[in-house]
């Protein structure tokens, strides 16, 4: 069952957060990121736990609880207590895709007390750097071909470069099957190794691969050209946009966080975001950072939940739990 109880303890009533004792935070923090260490949600995960724990003194422990699709770090979380201290590194999938796809999820996605939205990142088609397909085109010409399949990754069963790719795959009317990773690290690496043909990656996940030829990029989502690849166009230029998309990245609490807390981590993660070290090496993985004030991003959410609903419609793509 859903926990739905919201506790009505006030601020001052939460041990480790009253007023008198000091600043929130007053013990470690762990911060749940729903997916396998060396993905994408977890190298933005990273970066900003360093920071807070350089601002709260404080140590913040990222906690890796991959598989299921997100469900499983997800409903850790949404079944943590209310006090500050534990928190979820969310993204579209788990915070949106998700309530669309599982039948019985066991956590509401919009069950969440929203902090802020921390990143966008676009995806890219991309293919093992021994691939035959130089382009878009020929990608799925080698994917119509009589008699042979192309396979695809994806960082789950669900996610956003899931519906992506196999929206682009029917569309197109290419023979590939799905193979789901957990987390974005794996699904790249066996990209590389050419067990699979190709991927809709967040150009942030992959991009130091492109870099040494490890793979290549064949059409770059969002509104423009990546900067490290200047001269591969995007999606839209080659006529692909319905799979041009970002993913987003946010920070959750369970329902019932105090607001005091929620813009406590809001102002924390601001501040982080404005160091010129991490805000450059982010961005230079492609990264657009992006924040939102609590009210702000539940709007926000709450908007995606019913866009991503939609495109799940769209692709055809179901799951069971």
């Amino acid at each position: 069952m859903l926990r739905r109880s919201l506790l009505g303890a006030s601020f001052l009533a939460l041990p480790g957060l009253a007023l008198g004792q000091g600043a929130y935070p007053q013990r470690p923090v762990r911060l749940v990121v729903p997916f396998p260490p060396g993905g994408t949600t977890d190298v933005l995960a990273r970066g900003l736990a360093a920071k807070w724990q350089e601002a709260w003194g404080q140590q913040v422990v990222v906690d890796n609880r991959g598989g299921g699709a997100g469900v499983i770090g997800a409903e850790a979380v949404f079944r943590a207590a209310p006090d500050g201290l534990t928190l979820l590194f969310g993204n579209n999938q788990t915070q949106a895709t998700n309530g669309a796809l599982i039948p019985g999820l066991p956590y509401d996605p919009a069950g969440f007390a929203a902090i802020t939205l921390v990143a966008r990142a676009p995806h890219g088609l991309v293919v093992p750097g021994s691939s035959p397909a130089r382009s878009v085109a020929e990608l799925v010409e080698l994917g119509r071909q009589p008699g042979k399949g192309l396979s695809y990754a994806s960082s789950s069963a669900g996610s956003s470069s899931h519906l992506m790719a196999e929206t682009f795959a029917r569309r197109n009317r290419m023979n590939a099957t799905h193979v789901p990773y957990r987390g974005a690290g794996p699904a790249a690496q066996d990209l590389v190794a050419g067990v699979v043909d190709f991927m809709m990656a967040t150009w942030a996940s992959v991009s130091a691969l492109a870099a040494d030829g490890r793979i290549r990029l064949l059409g770059a989502g969002g509104d423009r050209r990546f900067p490290d690849q200047p001269e591969v166009p995007t999606l839209k230029e080659l006529g692909y946009g319905y799979v041009s998309g970002d993913a987003w990245f946010g920070l959750f609490a369970p329902a019932g966080t105090p607001a005091a807390v929620l813009e406590a981590v809001h102002a924390a993660t601001e501040a982080a975001l404005a160091d010129a070290t991490l805000l450059g090496r982010l961005s230079a993985l492609g990264f657009v950072i992006q924040t939102m004030p609590p009210q702000e991003f539940s709007r926000f959410h709450q908007a995606e939940v019913r866009r991503w609903a939609e495109l799940v419609r769209e692709s055809g793509v179901t799951l069971t739990n």
